[in-house]
């Protein structure tokens, strides 16, 4: 069985991307979601890059000094053929009605589906880092799992519009 970090590492697009991010030295900060996820359904399916809507870029910024529009503008300019969506994690619990979080990974933990909640970054040693508050191997084991931490509606309305089953037809749906 592969690693999150063996299958980024053999995707040149992928690496191209965190590199990019990187640069950036945004603190705390992850590309997340099905940057990750979609990688390894593909590996679990045998699918051949399956399509990336768009990169998740989250970071924690307190104090918000950093502006998501801005981060966004300056990964456009250096690669242009991704739809950047950049989102400050340390403001997101306004958003969703839940208490503040206390970093990017925190905030994770309150993704609506487990195998989302994957994000990866070049860490200061120029090596990968994952975070995963629901761990990694759950990524592996071929389900979309709710988190409790979520209305069940708000799941199964993101496993519909967003076409998972189509794409990837072995992946089982777990609610409890």
């Amino acid at each position: 069985m592969a690693t999150i970090t063996e299958l980024i590492k053999a995707d040149a697009m992928r690496m191209e991307i965190l590199n990019v991010v990187e640069s950036l030295k945004l603190p705390d900060c992850f590309v997340a979601a099905g940057f990750v996820r979609n990688l390894v359904w593909d590996y679990l399916h045998g699918v051949e890059n399956s399509s990336l809507n768009d990169v998740d870029v989250i970071f924690f910024d307190r104090n918000e000094r950093i502006c998501e529009a801005s981060i966004e503008q300056t990964l456009v300019s250096l690669l242009p053929n991704v739809n950047w969506q950049v989102k400050n994690q340390a403001v997101m619990h306004l958003r969703n009605g839940d208490m503040p979080y206390s970093n990017s990974t925190d905030a994770m933990a309150y993704w609506p589906e487990k195998e989302t909640a994957v994000g990866i970054r070049i860490g200061d040693d120029g090596e990968l880092e994952t975070s995963a508050p629901f761990g990694e191997e759950n990524l592996f084991l071929g389900a979309i799992t709710h988190n409790p931490k979520r209305e069940k509606s708000v799941f199964l309305n993101r496993i519909e519009s967003k076409g998972w089953l189509k794409t990837w037809p072995q992946l089982k749906v777990v609610t409890c």
